[in-house]
């Protein structure tokens, strides 16, 4: 007579990525600091606000980019956003049965694309209230204001197109604002989750994304 068969959890659909490639890691903690840092200064219009946006931009192109061309676990199709997924995710997390996935598990997914989707707000939005000016046009810009030429900060246009310009400007660093107060919650968000699934996986999730590799 066969011995009855116990129970066990599902197979996960995937081991854990061996590393975290080193563009992933660049991007990550360079969007990372720069979002805190420009959050913590908030000092809209100033070189170095201005400089991070830009590197964030350029930061942000590179993972887009990367998520089509990187490594399978850095692919947009290793981690799609699946928000029925990412339920049954974090009802597996509470009942302390936790699915590994080879990239970013279903919850993290749709934290990321949220996170891009809103670095790309705060980067257009900021783009439209700097009139697109680049980091070495700013820095003009106050040399001159500093130095007692105001003249680099007049600007040629007709009544009518001013007053558009202005409440675009307006509506931009509106939507500029909450969006970059979001960001800062989805961060927290991201932060508290990290460490909410370590211990359900009895797994160190920030060193494979410093070191690159994940620690058995």
């Amino acid at each position: 007579m066969a011995a009855p068969r116990t129970p066990s959890a599902k197979p996960s659909p995937g081991d854990p990525p061996a590393l975290w490639d080193p563009v992933v890691r660049l991007t990550h903690w360079g969007i990372a600091v720069s979002v805190l840092v420009n959050a913590a200064l908030d000092e809209g219009g100033s070189l170095l606000h201005v400089s991070l946006g830009w590197l964030v931009m350029a930061l942000l192109l590179l993972r887009m980019v990367w998520g089509v061309l990187g490594p399978g676990e850095a692919r947009f199709s290793a981690f799609p956003p699946n928000p029925l997924a990412a339920l049954r995710h974090l009802r597996q997390l509470v009942s302390g049965r936790v699915r590994q996935y080879p990239s970013h598990n279903p919850a993290g997914a749709i934290m990321a694309y949220a996170f891009w989707a809103c670095l790309a707000v705060v980067t257009v939005t900021g783009l439209v209230m700097t009139g697109g000016a680049t980091p070495m046009q700013v820095a003009d810009e106050k040399a001159a204001v500093a130095s007692g030429d105001w003249s680099a900060l007049i600007k040629e246009s007709d009544g009518e197109s001013s007053d558009e310009e202005n409440s675009l400007r307006h509506t931009a660093e509106e939507v500029h604002e909450v969006v970059a107060n979001l960001l800062l919650i989805l961060a927290a968000l991201h932060v508290a989750g990290v460490f909410v699934e370590a211990r359900a996986m009895r797994r160190n999730l920030v060193a494979p994304m410093v070191l690159g590799q994940r620690r058995k």
